[in-house]
């Protein structure tokens, strides 16, 4: 044993450390030790403490990407879909394959989704106006049989020849393999975009898309016809806009209304059918002082729909005058002469009426502008159906031997009978049946019917089974072809690739279901392979009744690609669901804007 009273002399302990370096050797050794004394479950606590306070520190750290977890700053990078209408919470670029089928049609819907973040901020001085409607974004699947298949085809053998000989110019001549100008506004390019895109030809509508971007200007001191770069090009950008959701054509579709509003600076308001897009001055036609009644009556839905993309109402307000202008002027049962004075606002005294060339239109737009607001301008619904009316008792005729219907004319102060009907006329059939399926009156479906057979006829009864521009017919027993209905001048006995006919056989498929209409545009699609078709795409031909060695005219109109290949490859749709015509009215050139709730 230890003394005791030696324990207690002493109240500390020395110890003697020789230097840090021992000391530390000893340490790490004794903490090497402890670790390897823990158990499994012990080590596994303690990694787990150190892994969270790793992550915690991390996410404390300043960075970009804080777990998910948006701020302001963030939203201002995300790229949207489409340009925000005023008032309006875009949609992020998101596509969702769920298929919308609560209405007929329509494609697949691209459904917004739940979370919209706000991008763009309200201005001052864009308080109390309306919110803006989001583009209706559709997505198409190619073709699904071969009809379909066939015309995307005939498509891409048209568009390729373009591309090669007259890539960003207006038209191509597919024979001499050179272009050919009009406007300067590449025509088939943008008249092509929504065709393209219907067609799901992807590859295509990018290339087109990137032309549109990078050169399509409207700075070039020339002039152009209101009427004509409106239902082109105005209504392909328009339509590409809506079904793409691309920002860009509504950019592009802006700045060329911008351009055109010099031609409502008239006195009466009825705009001149020229104007110039880099002056922006306008004027009436070089041949006369007088506008066509068609063209400045069939510009209103490419207009309104800019003003509610835009939520500018400017350009609505000066084509919805026009109309408000016309449904003033006084009529000859409810039919216009085809011809209007811009600066005095009045029709030409003693004008032809013909629902053909410069008159056609003016019916087919009291229909779908009455559609594209929602059915809630009465006026526009009145007229048309005062016009059909008008048609009914002054213009529908019947041949002398197989009593075949067709819409006459009406000439000169007398208002004499000319027995003969534009290929243009045929559009009245589908235009009608659009109007019955509407809730107007169901009589005007057997005058629908009636017309579209009559229209099949002009093919059908030519050797190359393509119609001429104008068919004349036999109502009397008295002229030289006593033994036809039908007959053809020289002059008029050229086909230009037109749509019109296909367009009525696509409406009346779409609602009745009837494959008959079908079948009656693929023999049509067939004879333009036979007589149109040459190597670097297809062409309008000089005369329809030679078979062998048929003239060609060596053009390719834009309509060509915008109505006519578009209308072939709706009517072969057998589901008849890739557009839903209870939510889009098609423009004039074929152009499908969304229909609005007033």
């Amino acid at each position: 044993m230890f003394p005791s009273k030696d324990l207690g002399k002493s109240d500390y302990i020395s110890l003697n450390i020789q230097d840090s370096a021992t000391f530390s050797r000893g340490s790490s050794r004794s903490l090497w030790r402890q670790w390897n004394q823990l158990s499994r479950f012990q080590r596994n606590i303690l990694y787990f403490i150190v892994i969270t306070i790793i992550l915690v520190i991390f996410y404390l750290l300043p960075g970009d990407n804080k777990n998910g977890v948006l701020d302001e700053s963030d939203y201002n990078n995300i790229e949207v879909v489409q340009d925000t209408p005023k008032y309006e919470k875009p949609v992020e670029d998101i596509v969702v394959d769920n298929v919308n089928q609560e209405h007929k049609g329509g494609g697949e819907v691209i459904e917004e989704p739940e979370f919209q973040p706000e991008i763009n901020q309200v201005d001052d001085d864009q308080i109390g106006e309306p919110p803006q409607p989001k583009p209706n974004t559709l997505k198409f699947n190619g073709p699904q049989n071969n009809r379909q298949k066939a015309v995307v085809a005939a498509f891409k053998h048209s568009w390729n020849g373009y591309k090669e000989y007259a890539w960003g110019y207006d038209n191509v001549k597919p024979i001499s393999r050179k272009y050919y100008e009009w406007f300067g506004l590449g025509l088939t390019i943008v008249d092509s975009l929504d065709t393209m895109y219907i067609m799901g030809l992807n590859n295509e509508f990018l290339e087109a898309k990137l032309w549109v971007e990078k050169n399509l200007v409207f700075t070039s001191n020339r002039d152009v016809n209101l009427f004509e770069v409106t239902i082109r090009v105005l209504g392909g950008l328009l339509s590409a806009y809506h079904l793409s959701g691309d920002k860009i054509f509504l950019s592009k579709a802006t700045a060329l209304g911008e351009r055109m509003m010099p031609a409502f600076s008239t006195s009466s308001g009825v705009p001149y059918s020229d104007v110039n897009l880099g002056t922006k001055t306008a004027h009436g036609p070089k041949w006369g002082p007088d506008s066509s009644t068609s063209e400045v009556t069939s510009i209103q839905l490419e207009f309104r729909d800019l003003s509610r993309s835009t939520g500018d109402p400017k350009f609505e307000e000066a084509v919805a005058k026009v109309s408000e202008h016309v449904h003033q002027l006084e009529k000859y049962d409810g039919l216009v002469p085809i011809f209007i004075n811009a600066n005095t606002g009045q029709f030409r005294d003693h004008a032809t009426i013909t629902l053909g060339a410069r008159g056609d239109s003016y019916y087919e737009y009291l229909l779908k502008q009455w559609l594209q607001t929602g059915k809630t301008i009465n006026y526009l619904r009145d007229d048309y159906l005062l016009g059909i009316a008008g048609t009914q008792k002054h213009l529908v005729k019947r041949t002398a031997i197989n009593k075949y219907l067709f819409i006459a004319e009406l000439v000169g102060a007398h208002k004499e009978i000319t027995p003969k009907m534009d290929h243009l006329t045929c559009y009245l059939g589908g235009t009608l049946a659009l109007g019955v399926h509407h809730g107007l009156s169901s009589d005007h479906m057997d005058l629908a019917n009636e017309i579209v057979k009559t229209c099949y006829q002009t093919y059908a009864i030519q050797p190359t089974f393509l119609a001429p521009e104008i068919t004349y017919f036999n109502i009397e027993n008295s002229n030289e072809e006593k033994s036809m209905d039908m007959y053809v001048k020289m002059n008029d006995a050229h086909n230009l690739l037109r749509p019109e006919f296909i367009e009525s056989l696509f409406y009346m498929w779409y609602f009745t279901g009837n494959k008959t209409f079908q079948d009656w545009g693929w023999q049509i699609f067939q004879a333009f392979e036979n007589y149109t078709k040459v190597e670097k795409g297809y062409t309008s031909i000089g005369n329809v009744r030679i078979v062998y060695n048929t003239p060609q005219k060596d053009m390719t109109e834009s309509f060509w690609f915008a109505e006519t290949l578009k209308y072939l490859y709706l009517l072969f749709d057998d589901t008849r669901q890739l557009i839903d015509l209870d939510r889009w009215v098609f423009n004039s050139e074929g152009h499908p804007l969304p229909i609005y709730e007033s």
